[in-house]
């Protein structure tokens, strides 16, 4: 059985990491790209935001079906608002304020909205847990993008640096 606590938590270690990430790398390389096909650095960060803010946002608002035509429009309604000439700074502070809101409004549902049937951008019916669960591994995907973007630049990512320190303390 999943835990919605677990989820929750889980979801927060994945965003610390994340946020440690923006703030790591280095701020005037924040359209730094490997190759010209895929987004920037900056680009991928600000994604993570939108995303999991927009979705959750919509399944808090008592949404279910996210295979509709207009999808995409109602999320732009629930992003938070961050300009386009956000600092790296800022990105990271939205990020932080996006976890607690989220996390907070989330925890606050009575079990019965995570078994709710909804429908998946994909069109796959899912209950609203295994849909938290698809957002928190929307980050995961998108966080292990920008740890590359990271050691690309000869930066360790905040997790390895965690697990080295914990192992030299041994």
């Amino acid at each position: 059985m999943v835990r919605l606590e677990h989820v929750l938590d889980s979801w927060r270690t994945i965003r610390q990491d994340t946020v440690a990430a923006v703030e790591d790398f280095p701020a005037a390389e924040f359209d730094f790209r490997p190759v010209p096909e895929v987004a920037t650095f900056g680009e991928i960060a600000r994604h993570i935001l939108n995303a999991g803010h927009a979705l959750t946002g919509l399944m808090l608002t008592g949404d279910v079906n996210f295979a509709t035509p207009d999808f995409r429009e109602r999320m732009s309604r629930q992003t938070l608002p961050l300009a386009p000439s956000a600092s790296p700074a800022e990105l990271a502070a939205a990020l932080r304020e996006s976890i607690a809101q989220r996390t907070a409004a989330l925890a606050a549902q009575p079990a019965e909205f995570y078994g709710q049937i909804m429908t998946r951008m994909d069109g796959q019916q899912v209950t609203r847990l295994e849909m938290l669960q698809m957002v928190k591994e929307h980050e995961l995907t998108h966080r292990a993008q920008l740890f590359v973007y990271l050691r690309m630049k000869g930066i360790v990512p905040a997790p390895t640096r965690r697990r080295l320190a914990k192992a030299a303390a041994k």
